[in-house]
């Protein structure tokens, strides 16, 4: 299914410009081929060996990504690590991510007048058994609760029409949600959705999107010991808009595995959140997609 709707020609399109061309040594494996790897070690959740073996043991996953053992061996892992490191290098991960977007907007899923801006912990190793004696000095604790996590947060603006994320930022997890809510607008809001982290944000949702209503969820007061009924009632209310960004967590992290950090930094990680999220529009886009690639 996801052969058919991915926009493989201008996922490509981004990347050519600065993948190797082969002049003056051996060729370097299709760009499309590379770009189906790693897509896979995505969709698996797969370190890079273990993306190399899979392909080795599954002949579907050959047939994706154009590999036939009788004539060619599977990219080894150190292939697929320099391809990360190029889409690193060159922030590509926001690129496709970008590009996604644009594909999207021309199957009619435009980015609309409401936003639902959301963050969520992906935690990391806070073990100090490694080589270095300590942990990822970019990763940070935060309390959620009653309990501690350790990591970074990846918050997301989603289109309230659509479900779609239109933006994205990577901070460590100490970052309060509030600090990155600017970037998370594109500025044409005439809503913006968000819990009760974002409560008494006016000013900052006024910043990027002036026209913006303010419909993030109130804290909600209590007389007398007991709760008011009325702001329970309205956050309820706007909480059947805002419910529809779990689902962009649901599937970059329950269905992909994307709960925990994979790499050392917040920008190896963040490439990967950008991908991921451009995987997850197109997986929740599919049924409109897979209309217009039938016959």
């Amino acid at each position: 299914m996801m052969d058919k709707i991915l926009p493989w020609q201008e996922l490509c399109a981004v990347v050519r410009p600065h993948y190797p061309k082969g002049e003056g040594g051996r060729p370097p494996v299709g760009l499309e081929r590379m770009l189906r790897m790693l897509f896979v070690q995505h969709w698996f959740n797969l370190a890079d060996e273990a993306c190399e073996e899979a392909l080795y043991d599954s002949a579907s996953l050959r047939s994706f990504v154009g590999i036939d053992l009788g004539r060619e061996r599977v990219p080894d892992a150190t292939t697929l690590l320099k391809f990360r490191r190029l889409l690193e290098k060159h922030h590509l991960g926001q690129a496709l991510f970008a590009k996604v977007g644009e594909v999207l907007q021309g199957h009619g899923l435009k980015v609309g007048t409401g936003t639902i801006v959301d963050a969520t912990i992906i935690s990391a190793p806070s073990s100090t058994k490694n080589a270095d004696k300590k942990r990822d000095p970019e990763m940070h604790q935060v309390a959620k609760g009653k309990n501690w996590f350790f990591g970074m947060k990846l918050h997301i603006g989603v289109d309230s029409r659509t479900g779609l994320a239109h933006s994205a930022v990577v901070t460590a997890a100490n970052v309060h949600d509030k600090h990155p809510l600017p970037e998370l607008l594109h500025g044409e809001e005439l809503k913006v959705y968000g819990d009760c982290a974002y409560a008494g944000q006016q000013e900052l949702i006024a910043s990027k999107a002036p026209a913006a209503l303010d419909c993030t969820n109130e804290r909600v007061r209590k007389v007398d010991g007991v709760p008011d009924e009325g702001q329970r009632l309205r956050n309820r209310n706007k909480s059947q808009v805002r419910a529809q960004v779990e689902h962009v967590f649901g599937v970059v992290k329950r269905l992909w595995g994307f709960s925990k950090v994979r790499y050392r930094g917040l920008h190896k990680n963040a490439t990967r959140a950008f991908t991921a999220l451009a995987l997850a529009n197109i997986y929740m886009s599919r049924g409109l997609l897979l209309v217009r690639v039938r016959p």
